[in-house]
């Protein structure tokens, strides 16, 4: 295949032992990579920032300082692609220069977590509320994450877009939250990537609402296959414990019946969770996450009031329009009734003004 394909590079969708590499090199005389060392090569090119340089090389070298000893054996035995240099080396010398390059970036890495603990503490000292962003790779987290701050992070089609977190202040009708835009997640995500990415997961961990974000214009084994593999790496964090709404994205890109039909198969499978059917791109049902963000915070009440038909009323609703959602209003001979969902620091005021105008809040919840 190798000679009839010109191919430069074999690349093993599973992952593979030293001895497995060595062999087939040798035998087609190309580089042989699997698929740990594939998804590396995507984080390189995908890295901006230090922080994923260094978690990126920490990986690497990790994976290498396992291997280290058996590839110099190996490389002694005569050269082939991906082993070019390492037959100079003695094993001890090798695995020994390994482990202090790995010292030397967990410093660093110390450093800068050091860091994302005080500006994390920072921001907690100004009771804002943290909700991160998860899911899997290229579920349009990043184009989320710019919808709700309007921020313009870096959004594409390829996976690992984003390998570093980004932290902004959203809005949720007139209360301020802080948002975290994360590295996205893969099927079967190598406990060596997660332990070298662990200052950047950890934000995940420390914060009181994860949004995951998941594909829903995907088939539904794809869709289900997603979701399973995004709490299982939610799992290896630790963070299962946290409040959690999915948010399905990219409805743009599916009829409503479809739509429809997936909803009620992971509301079935998943009873535990929260579905909210969203676009980013577009801006489509964008309230009604916030809704669902506010409730879960518990920053978020549902009212019904009722008060007399009358000016000071009509004029009390338009206000109330503008600054909480209404749900629904029905009408009587004498009164009318507002279903409406409100802002934690809004409740008192509300109370008051309806009040005001010889209404009440008739139930909460």
């Amino acid at each position: 295949m190798v000679k009839n394909l010109g191919a430069e590079k074999i690349i093993f969708g599973n992952d593979l032992k030293v001895i497995q590499i060595y062999n087939l090199a040798k035998a087609t005389n190309v580089e042989v990579i699997d698929r740990f060392q594939l998804i590396l090569e995507i984080f390189v090119k995908r890295a901006s920032t230090k922080e994923a340089k260094l978690q990126i090389e920490l990986a690497r070298l990790q994976y290498e300082l396992a291997h280290a000893r058996e590839k110099v054996r190996l490389a002694k035995m005569g050269e082939q692609p991906g082993f070019h240099g390492l037959g100079k080396y003695e094993a001890d010398v090798y695995y020994n220069e390994i482990k202090r390059r790995i010292h030397k970036i967990q410093e660093k890495l110390k450093e800068i977590r050091r860091l994302r603990q005080v500006h994390r503490a920072r921001r907690a000292e100004l009771g804002l509320s943290l909700i991160s962003l998860a899911g899997y790779t290229n579920s349009g987290k990043s184009t989320l994450f710019n919808a709700l701050t309007r921020e313009e992070v870096l959004t594409g089609p390829e996976v690992f877009t984003t390998l570093s977190t980004t932290t902004r202040v959203m809005d949720i009708f007139g209360e301020k939250a802080f948002i975290t835009d994360t590295v996205g997640f893969i099927e079967r995500l190598p406990i060596t990537l997660i332990e070298a990415f662990y200052s950047t997961l950890e934000e995940i961990t420390c914060s009181d609402l994860i949004l995951l974000v998941v594909d829903i214009s995907e088939t539904i084994d794809e869709v289900m296959r997603k979701i399973a593999s995004s709490l299982d790496a939610l799992r290896k964090i630790d963070a299962m414990g946290i409040p959690m709404i999915v948010a399905l994205n990219k409805i743009d890109l599916l009829s409503k019946d479809e739509l429809y039909h997936k909803v009620a198969y992971l509301s079935e499978a998943y009873k535990n969770l929260k579905f909210v059917p969203i676009s980013a791109l577009y801006g489509v049902n964008l309230d009604l996450l916030k809704m669902e963000m506010s409730k879960t915070l518990k920053r978020y009440e549902d009212l019904t009031i009722t008060m007399p038909l009358q000016q000071e009323s009509f004029s009390l609703l338009s206000w109330i329009y503008e600054n909480t959602k209404v749900h629904r209003i029905g009408y009587d001979n004498d009164s009318l009734k507002v279903y409406i969902g409100v802002p934690q620091n809004l409740i008192e005021k509300i109370m008051a003004l309806v009040e005001r105008v010889g209404g009440k809040i008739v139930s909460s919840t």
